[in-house]
């Protein structure tokens, strides 16, 4: 749809931005900045944030709302589709028409942050591939040092290799001559740093204990939610009163069920015929 005659473009908007501003909107672009999701505006892909939790709300909102008329973001509206998309795939955006900042919305971010780094990036790969090209020419000794280099990393790579293949054959041999297994570097996968994976030497194989559950857990709410059902269940079918049927019936009788852990009370009525005189 295309915008009035008199609107101010997005890169326009944000030129006129004051400095802070723009310094702002450079940390929120960044790895601190909101986590963004992918989405689909007027057919193009651009991601997306919702405000998060702050301490000071009513600063961040103030801020927030001075941010909005540059153009650095924009209010968008998720619109609810039939048939809905396939789960995984962009959420479908259009822009809000009244572009005035709520928390609880969803905002599409219209700048890429400080092209800095995108020029010095792109200005690296090209000397890093014309390096790679150029190889032949290199002098003799700084070819014959990235050869050691290479020869080096691959070595370490290969040490790897042979340490995580000798710890397996360990375990196999402990598991087979000792009660408890026993692993070398047992900290080599895990998700620490560098030195810690070789922290300690060895430990035993001890299996993981399972999590207890506390105490009223949701397993023990739905016991209960269960013997309260039966207990209900047996209330509603208590209150038959025994009642004269007329001349040709005779008395209810009753007899007890018992039904989980409550007793539920049944009235049956039997019809007899009138003796003649």
């Amino acid at each position: 749809m295309p915008g009035p005659a008199d609107a101010t473009p997005v890169v326009e908007a944000q030129k006129r931005a004051p400095a802070e501003l723009k310094a702002v909107a450079d940390f929120l672009r960044g790895k601190n900045g909101p986590k963004v999701r992918r989405g689909i505006l007027n057919g193009k892909r651009v991601d997306y944030f919702t405000v998060p939790t702050l301490k000071d709300e009513d600063e961040a909102k103030a801020l927030m709302a001075k941010m909005l008329p540059h153009a650095f973001f924009l209010r968008v509206d998720r619109p609810v589709l039939d048939p809905p998309p396939p789960s995984g795939t962009p959420k479908t955006l259009l822009l809000a028409p009244q572009q005035s900042f709520d928390p609880l919305v969803h905002y599409a971010w219209f700048y890429d942050g400080s092209p800095l780094w995108t020029i010095l990036g792109g200005l690296a790969m090209v000397g890093v591939m014309l390096a790679g090209v150029m190889f032949p020419l290199w002098p003799v000794k700084l070819r014959l040092g990235v050869w050691y280099l290479s020869v080096g990393a691959l070595g370490l790579v290969g040490a790897f290799i042979v340490l995580a293949i000798v710890r397996l054959i360990f375990w196999c041999i402990t598991v087979v001559t000792r009660t408890k297994a026993i692993w070398i570097f047992p900290n080599l996968f895990e998700d620490v740093g560098f030195v810690d994976s070789f922290i300690p030497l060895w430990a035993y194989d001890e299996p993981k204990k399972k999590k207890k559950r506390p105490a009223g857990s949701a397993k023990d709410g739905g016991k209960r939610r269960k013997d309260k059902k039966a207990g209900a269940d047996a209330g509603a079918g208590v209150g038959a009163e025994d009642a004269g049927v007329g001349a040709g019936a005779s008395s209810a009788l009753e007899t007890p069920v018992p039904v989980g852990n409550a007793t539920r009370r049944s009235a049956t009525i039997e019809e007899i015929d009138d003796d003649e005189a």
